[in-house]
């Protein structure tokens, strides 16, 4: 019998330097592995993981107070997917730059990739980029990142012998500054056509006494976000977004109560034969 491959080694370090020097030799590199031997056929993937902005990029021209509120980063999402990468025995892939150097869970080229203005504020050090300059940062943060989630599906899929579950954490910020509703919901499930994840969680979640869950909320899966349907909804994985509440999650302990909550309500769904089966479906109405 062969023997079981290897999980694959982190190629951060040998990387190359992006176009025009944006990374330094001493930076971390674009992404990192959490659990990167573990071997379940799930991986967790983080897109604003982190608020650091490359050291070629200063602030970016915005103040303490922007780098550190939501429009960074996704407050507590880290947090809660190191301890859901623990209490799963999972992999985890995490972003490392901040969403306004350039959005990993965004298209390149897209208005949002690199947000001239976010939530209201103005982003002096995304205004007038030319190509060059885009592409500097889609080298050095947005391929790498994504190469890397593409090497850990790959590598679970032949470990397990079946497609892997992709669940993808976020946190939503719960009012925006330039005006909008009050976002009550606790946590929100995003999803699109496959369901297997999706339907039943949010059933789970919704057991959860005093939980408001919110079914593509707020945001929609059919709408908003890259990486899951890059990575998942191409393949025909079993695969979800999670969206939580960042005061809920903001403290470590919040995050670990929130990881404990999504882990238990995730268990017996990971254990559903019908997530080990490519899924290519395509509803008729559009939507359901």
């Amino acid at each position: 019998m062969t023997p079981p491959r290897p999980a694959p080694d982190s190629r951060a370090a040998t990387l190359p330097l992006a176009p025009d020097g944006l990374l330094d030799a001493d930076e971390p590199p674009a992404f990192e592995v959490v659990n990167g031997e573990a071997s379940r056929p799930l991986l967790l993937v983080c897109d604003h993981a982190s608020r650091r902005i490359p050291r070629a990029l200063g602030d970016l021209g915005l103040g303490r107070a922007d780098l550190h509120c939501h429009i960074a980063w996704d407050i507590g999402a880290a947090l809660v997917t190191r301890h859901l990468a623990e209490r799963l025995d999972a992999c985890a892939v995490l972003g490392t730059y901040s969403r306004l150097v350039i959005d990993c869970n965004r298209q390149p080229g897209s208005p949002d990739s690199i947000p001239p203005v976010s939530d209201g504020t103005s982003v002096p050090g995304n205004q007038d980029l030319d190509e060059a300059a885009e592409d500097a940062r889609i080298a050095a943060i947005f391929e790498p990142y994504h190469a890397e989630i593409t090497r850990r599906v790959h590598h679970l899929w032949r470990v397990t012998g079946g497609p892997p579950a992709l669940v993808s954490i976020h946190s939503f910020t719960p009012t925006m500054r330039d005006g909008g509703a009050p976002r009550p919901w606790h946590v929100g499930v995003l999803w699109d056509h496959d369901g297997r994840i999706a339907v039943p969680l949010m059933d789970a979640l919704a057991r959860d006494h005093g939980l408001m869950v919110g079914d593509n909320e707020p945001y929609s899966g059919w709408v908003v976000g890259y990486t899951v349907g890059a990575h998942g909804g191409s393949a025909g994985l079993p695969r979800v977004a999670i969206e939580i509440r960042q005061d809920l999650i903001a403290s470590d302990t919040g995050a670990a109560d929130w990881a404990d909550r999504l882990a238990t309500a995730l268990e017996p769904i990971l254990a559903d034969p019908a997530l080990r089966v490519v899924e290519h479906r395509v509803p008729t109405d559009g939507q359901e």
